[in-house]
């Protein structure tokens, strides 16, 4: 009982420890409140409606897809909604913008075009929404980055920790293997393997993933052979404690520091990392909404496109800058000479 009270206690002073940092609470909020409107997006951008009263029937066009036949249309087989003639006592209630990442802005003679009512932060060189591209954006951001973020520190720790638990040649042996790989040129081979294979967000995650472990092996590793030859792990063994119940009981748990303190400034470079391979073409397929994208026209107009340059940079800028303040809160929580 006493055991669980010093740990719940030393919990509770790390955690007001990262409390003390206002702005890294007020950036875990900024995260969560983008996220949850990025991966609800149907609900706020979109260029269904999300309620339809037509001829006397209720239709839930973000929820389900229908047919032009479910309204009475013969002469197309997509229901633009736009165009779609109500009476009077037929009722719409659209999302708060009316377009979805994939249509273009009609009614705008010369692409890209600047900001306006209906495109709030202007359209790119198709006419599309960049408002909305950054909204869904964020969604396969967020994505990529805890996907290679979760497969790499697993690795990382996995890998990393048996090196470091069981020394001698099985060390020697990984620590070689490992700073071959290290060698190896990884963002011109990611570039090659993409070029050859359809970059899909598995492949891109899964690449990526292939050296991203490196790194977070080399701490885990220290740490674990740190804390092998602790007094708690001696005592473990003694009482017949065997390998596996020693690496994931005893060690690991006292080994998490670096990859706690890492996280928040991995996943944001992972978000540098898509938005850097989308920007020079090998990232996700067009047309999936992505912000390197963006800044990609950006380049290619950048005499007339000047919103498709800012709009995009500030969304990066700013994620990129809440990760990192929430970094150096978990770095002050997990600081034993802050936490006391």
């Amino acid at each position: 009982m006493k055991k669980i009270f010093l740990k719940n206690d030393e919990s509770l002073k790390k955690w007001n420890a990262f409390k003390a940092r206002k702005t890294a609470i007020l950036s875990v909020w900024l995260i969560l409140i983008g996220c949850f409107f990025s991966f609800t997006a149907e609900f706020w951008a979109n260029s269904k409606p999300l309620y339809l009263n037509y001829n006397g029937k209720s239709f839930f066009p973000t929820m389900k897809n229908y047919t032009a036949k479910d309204f009475g249309i013969e002469n197309s087989v997509q229901v633009n909604y736009k165009e779609l003639k109500l009476k009077k006592s037929d009722s719409i209630i659209w999302p708060v913008i009316k377009w979805d990442p994939f249509e273009s802005n009609k009614a705008v003679k010369d692409y890209p075009s600047a900001p306006s009512k209906e495109n709030l932060m202007g359209t790119d060189d198709r006419g599309r929404d960049v408002f909305t591209r950054l909204l869904y954006g964020l969604r396969y951001s967020i994505i990529y980055a805890i996907g290679v973020w979760v497969i790499t520190y697993f690795f990382g720790v996995l890998l990393g920790g048996v090196q470091g638990y069981f020394g001698g040649k099985v060390d020697l042996l990984g620590q070689r293997a490992t700073e071959v790989l290290s060698t190896v040129p990884q963002l011109l081979l990611l570039i090659i393997v993409i070029s050859i294979y359809d970059p899909s967000m598995f492949w891109l995650v899964a690449i990526t993933s292939i050296f991203g472990w490196i790194p977070i092996s080399y701490y885990i590793r220290g740490e674990f052979l740190k804390n092998r030859k602790r007094e708690y792990v001696e005592a473990a063994r003694s009482l017949g404690a065997g390998h596996m119940r020693i690496f994931f009981k005893h060690i690991l748990p006292n080994s998490l520091g670096p990859i706690i303190t890492f996280s928040p400034f991995a996943i944001a470079g992972n978000i540098t990392a898509l938005a850097s391979l989308d920007y020079l073409g090998f990232g996700l397929q067009a047309p999936t909404p992505s912000w390197g994208e963006l800044l990609a026209q950006a380049q290619n107009n950048f005499t007339i496109g000047w919103w498709l340059a800012l709009f995009p940079s500030i969304a990066l800028f700013s994620t990129l800058v809440m990760f990192t303040l929430i970094g150096e809160g978990v770095r002050d929580a997990m600081d034993p000479y802050k936490v006391k």
